[in-house]
């Protein structure tokens, strides 16, 4: 049986995972790296219904959601995140230029409330990189900078941009184990009762 959590005080977020695609193929997750903040806003488009020149009705709808994150990350997903290449080049040299696409993506990570000690997992189902590679050293820094890249996180197969959990809540354990690992919308879809 789950415990239903009625209040959740987002203190830390952690455990970040990136799950790319390579020729279609979603890839199995791996460390993002440490993240210091993940900001998300919802693109949203108005539909209008004027009568006799006036608003009469307004709905609005999702577009898209817009994610600002911070932190550090190894070299593998930057060059992931990029499109950096070593294709024709000798043994440890990489390249970024006009020809380089950046990998879409699945981010996850979870947000941790230390009040009460619970846990919520999130997904952005569908993401891509708005950043291009920028690159800033400081000799002498007190503190190394977090590197603040911008995603655009589109609808995926099921028109969902972002998922939540809180694990709690979660009765499947497949949805816990896999979510950094093989994040799907097939995994947290519920099968229906015949």
């Amino acid at each position: 049986m789950s415990t239903v959590v009625e209040q959740f005080d987002a203190v830390r977020i952690t455990n970040a995972s990136i799950q790319t695609f390579e020729n279609g193929t979603q890839q199995t997750g791996e460390k993002f790296g440490l993240l210091g903040s993940v900001e998300g806003e919802t693109e949203l488009r108005e539909f209008v219904k004027i009568v006799e020149g006036s608003e009469a009705n307004k709905i609005t709808k999702p577009v898209k959601m817009n994610l600002t994150v911070s932190g550090h990350i190894p070299v593998a997903v930057a060059r992931d995140l990029f499109g950096l290449t070593n294709k024709d080049l000798k043994p440890g040299v990489w390249a970024y230029g006009a020809n380089s696409k950046g990998k879409n993506f699945i981010l996850t990570a979870d947000v941790i409330d230390e009040f009460q000690d619970i846990t919520k997992l999130i997904a952005f189902a569908n993401c891509i990189s708005n950043t291009g590679l920028k690159i800033q050293v400081e000799n002498a820094a007190d503190e190394l900078a977090e590197l603040e890249l911008e995603f655009t996180v589109m609808k995926d197969s099921e028109g969902q941009f972002y998922y939540e959990a809180i694990t709690s809540e979660v009765t499947d354990e497949t949805v816990k184990t896999q979510w950094h690992t093989t994040f799907t919308p097939a995994l947290v879809k519920a099968v229906p009762t015949p």
